[in-house]
Order: structure tokens, then sequence, then C-alpha cells
């Protein structure tokens, strides 16, 4: 089954780092798992309010610059926050990361504050 982005998806990508995008355009044409773009560039006062409700731990996200998306996957036609789902979407994403010679990195990755929707193109490659 070949999926498509929705239309919110495709407001969330908007202002996105077009490699990023090309990532989840690749990953969303390849999939076994539907999935959602349900973040990409924040404001600040956004990001301030994710802090203050400890769903981020920083001011200086890759969202304000338009460096990182928040991918969930769409399990029974709904947004999923099931651990096991976000393992299955990771391997698409960073499957179709490498099909596209981008580098990716994933915040489930992460050693501390575990983020599976969260998606960024690593500072070293892409410092601003």
């Amino acid at each position: 089954m070949t999926f498509k982005f929705s239309q919110r998806s495709e407001r969330n990508l908007e202002g996105v780092h077009p490699d990023l995008i090309l990532v989840m355009r690749q990953a969303i044409q390849t999939t076994d798992i539907d999935f959602v773009i349900i973040d990409g560039v924040r404001t600040l006062e956004r990001q301030r309010e994710l802090v203050r409700i400890k769903a981020s731990q920083t001011l200086n996200s890759r969202h304000l610059t338009g460096h990182a998306v928040d991918a969930a996957p769409i399990y029974e036609g709904k947004i999923a926050w099931d651990w096991p789902l976000y393992y299955v979407l990771a391997d698409c994403i960073k499957t179709a990361a490498k099909l596209v010679d981008v580098p990716i990195e994933w915040g489930g990755d992460w050693k501390r504050f575990k983020d599976g929707p969260h998606w960024q193109l690593p500072w070293t490659e892409y410092p601003k």
C-alpha cells in the first residue's frame, strides 16, 4: 500500500529544511505504516510552552529553525503513541534517509529524554 501526506502533514512541513522534507517524502512513499507530521517549525513562544510543560527540555530546539519535525504513526485511523510502532516507523525513516543520502537523527535513539516522534538534521552537518 502506498501512503501520502494529509493536508495537515503538508502544512506542518511548510518552512522545514528541504533535505528533511526529502527524507519524509521518501519515507511516506516506502513505508508499511502510515504516519503524520504532527509538528514542524515552531515559534519561540510555542517552544517555551513545551519546555514549561516538560514536553521539551530546550529552548534551542531544531524546530525553531526548520531542522526538525515530529512524526507519529497512524494506527486504526488515529495517531498512536505506542513505542513499538515508533520503532517500526524509525526503521522506515532511517532507510529513507539512506536512500536519499541525508544524515538524520532520531529522538528515540537519545540516551536522555527519549523522544519517539522527533527527527532532526544533525547540528554538525546543518549548523543553521
